[in-house]
């Protein structure tokens, strides 16, 4: 190697033949044997110019300086002088020493080098680190060791630009070995190792060296332990030079997906002591968590390829802060991916390809991470091509045997992404089944992808609403009265579209099941214009919205009214119109809505009371029967002593209408029949205005549809 040594020093600056000088200088001392080249004058080694000397002497401290020379690094094997005579100290702080004088060796001549000696003082470096005879790991630990104690000391400029330049020249060579010793510096953080870190990103020759290895360094180990807790945080310093990420090419999608993966892990580590219970999304100062600081790391990731977009998306509908949450990370890697098929699909082929082999994986936070990405891409038309439709189709009803429901949420997600793609019409027989079937789950987040999927199907052109009417019938229904607002919600939702794009269908009197299932759900959609979830409420009021318009009823003005302003005459109208066009259905009405009057929510059971009182005072008394009344004129005297007054004033005004129509009833038939007595006139209910009115929804019920889950 000293042969190659001296191939360099005669076409190499000043600076760089001063270090061979000090690498030869070491070699010597350690008894090694130095053969000039056969040809050609060599210039000595050993004859150091006097204008390197000041600045050399000035940059080392355990150096001794020779008259008429420059520094030269103490004697390998020698032992330290004091007046007192021979004094030992330990090996291994004389070693750190020795090589500390070395790096500020090499930072003096590379100030007077400059950039064009890089190679050279590389090259010498690691000779002369090979020339102590031991290991070349602990010999570039212990150099690492000594800059990070002598850079701090260095005044600012260029004295310490070229230390920091040291570490580039010796990453160049040994890269895995500087990132080795600089990581465990970077955890806790350390302002001495972010420096050295910088330095390293701003080096493009090393910079994407030194990422690879601190991507190894974040794959290799698992969950939140210290080296991969420390390779996040170096990570983050060094994506945070502008620049930096050019390096990442070639990698980039799996430094993306193991920062993610990361995140999971920490969500659900029980040993995150530094997880901050509210994250400051505005925080612009150093990241105080590992988590903040891997999300800083994505931030930086991202926006310096371009991603700036999907940085602003995250940002707007709190996926950093669905990331770092233990329940809700999930959804933050299914928003980013979202974001990224908006704003960044030059990443999304690549991505696309290295998730593959990570969905079998045994690492449940890489698996489940995998699983989350894979089904948010399915968005992507182009990167859903990738693979066969049947492929895809597979792999996500065999999700949906897992048993952990978090798997089958995702496969539901992924068959509704899959249910938007134009060129899958041909599954949809095999897509309904397994919605259908989801609809029964007992997870909110189950049936919610399941209802999203359904209506996804529904917004495609050729959609099979009549299937789907027919199918869909006994299903739906229970899921109007659901005691999860999200599932209640989106359940009144699907209707609407299903209404919506059955319109045509109904018009030109095909009316069978869908036809059923509206009149069967009218009172659950009156209702829950009073429920207490604005989400219910809005979707009811756009519902009915629908189906005054397939149903060509003409009462938008009425439904619009009771839903914004909780309005008895605006009620009345309805049920008026309602018992004139579908007298045979009254008694069903009645039924569905006595089951209200025991419902825990207040505004409900008086909503209840004051339907059955119209709904009775606007219906003829042959039309119900005598048992039916009295059932009701039963539950109404057990409201009336409700501890919510407006309750049990509602109750006790519709009893008495359920009373005038039974009396109706036992009118003597002959008198009317003959007309010899007028028919009993019933006056109308008078409500009392309703405590319970909520805010306007005015103009949301006009929009394409409500949003769902």
């Amino acid at each position: 190697m000293a042969g190659g040594v001296w191939g360099w020093v005669q076409e190499t600056p000043m600076g760089a033949l001063t270090l061979t000088a000090v690498a030869e200088g070491i070699r010597a001392r350690q008894g090694w044997s130095r053969e000039p080249p056969s040809t050609g004058p060599q210039p000595e080694p050993w004859e150091l110019k006097p204008e390197a000397e000041p600045q050399t002497q000035a940059l080392t401290t355990h150096s001794e300086t020779e008259p008429g020379c420059g520094a030269t690094v103490p004697e390998a094997g020698s032992e330290p002088r004091s007046p007192e005579g021979p004094h030992q100290v330990p090996q291994s702080s004389w070693e750190e020493g020795v090589l500390a004088d070395l790096a500020l060796y090499t930072a003096a001549c590379l100030e007077e080098a400059g950039f064009a000696g890089t190679q050279a003082t590389a090259f010498t470096l690691s000779s002369a680190l090979e020339a102590r005879g031991e290991r070349l790991e602990d010999q570039v630990h212990a150099l690492v060791r000594g800059l990070l104690a002598q850079v701090p000391t260095l005044a600012e400029g260029r004295p310490r630009r070229a230390a920091l330049r040291v570490l580039s020249a010796l990453a160049l060579e040994h890269a895995q070995d500087v990132v080795c010793a600089l990581l465990p510096r970077s955890l806790p953080p350390d302002r001495a190792a972010a420096e050295l870190w910088h330095s390293l990103s701003r080096n493009q020759r090393v910079n994407g060296q030194v990422l690879v290895q601190l991507l190894w360094a974040l794959k290799g180990a698992s969950g939140p332990e210290p080296q991969a807790l420390a390779a996040t945080r170096a990570l983050g310093e060094m994506l945070a030079v502008s620049g930096c990420v050019g390096a990442t090419r070639g990698f980039y999608s799996h430094l993306l997906l193991a920062l993610v993966t990361q995140l999971h892990e920490l969500a659900h580590s029980p040993r995150s002591p530094d997880m901050p219970k509210i994250w400051d999304l505005s925080h612009r100062g150093p990241p105080h968590s590992h988590a903040s600081c891997a999300v800083e790391a994505l931030k930086a990731l991202l926006t310096g390829d371009g991603g700036r977009m999907v940085v602003m998306c995250m940002e707007q509908a709190g996926g950093w802060r669905r990331l770092v949450g233990a329940h809700t990370h999930l959804e933050g890697v299914l928003l980013l991916a979202s974001a990224m098929v908006a704003h960044a699909d030059h990443h999304l082929r690549g991505l696309f390809a290295d998730l593959l082999p990570r969905l079998r994986s045994a690492d449940d936070p890489q698996r489940l991470t995998a699983m989350a990405f894979f089904t948010g891409l399915l968005q992507s038309r182009p990167t859903a091509r990738l693979l066969r439709e049947d492929v895809i189709l597979e792999r996500l009803l065999t999700w949906q045997g897992d048993p952990e429901p978090t798997v089958r949420w995702l496969g539901l997600l992924g068959l509704g992404h899959l249910a938007l793609n134009r060129r899958k019409v041909r599954h949809v027989s095999a897509l309904l089944p397994a919605l259908l079937g989801a609809l029964g789950e007992g997870d909110a987040r189950l049936v919610g992808a399941a209802l999203g999927a359904l209506k996804r199907l529904l917004l495609r052109p050729r959609a099979p609403v009549r299937l789907l009417s027919s199918e869909l019938g006994p299903r739906l229904r229970p899921l109007l009265d659901d005691t999860r607002d999200s599932v209640r919600a989106s359940a009144v939702g699907l209707l609407g579209t299903l209404v919506r794009r059955g319109r045509g269908m109904l018009r030109l009197g095909l009316r069978g099941p869908l036809r059923r299932l509206v009149l069967q759900s009218l009172v659950p959609l009156l209702l829950r214009l009073h429920d207490p979830s604005p989400d219910a409420a809005e979707s009811s009021e756009w519902t009915l919205a629908c189906c005054d318009q397939a149903f060509c009823w003409g009462m938008l003005e009425e439904m619009v009214t009771v839903a914004r302003h909780d309005s008895p005459e605006a009620l009345s109208h309805v049920c008026h119109r309602l018992v004139r066009w579908y007298p045979g259905h009254v008694p069903n009405f009645l039924s569905q809505t006595q089951g209200y009057l025991r419902s825990p929510q207040d505004p409900l059971r008086r909503a209840a009371a004051m339907l059955i009182g119209f709904l009775v005072h606007h219906a003829s008394p042959g039309c119900i029967n005598q048992d039916l009344l009295d059932s009701l004129f039963h539950d109404l005297g057990r409201l009336q002593s409700d501890p919510e007054p407006a309750v049990a004033t509602a109750a006790h005004v519709s009893a008495q209408q359920v009373a005038l129509l039974a009396c109706a009833r036992d009118y003597p038939r002959g008198l009317r029949v003959l007309r010899l007595a007028p028919h009993p006139t019933r006056p109308p209910p008078v409500f009392t205005d309703s405590p319970f009115q909520r805010g306007s929804l005015a103009g949301r019920w006009g929009c394409p549809g409500p949003c769902q889950a």
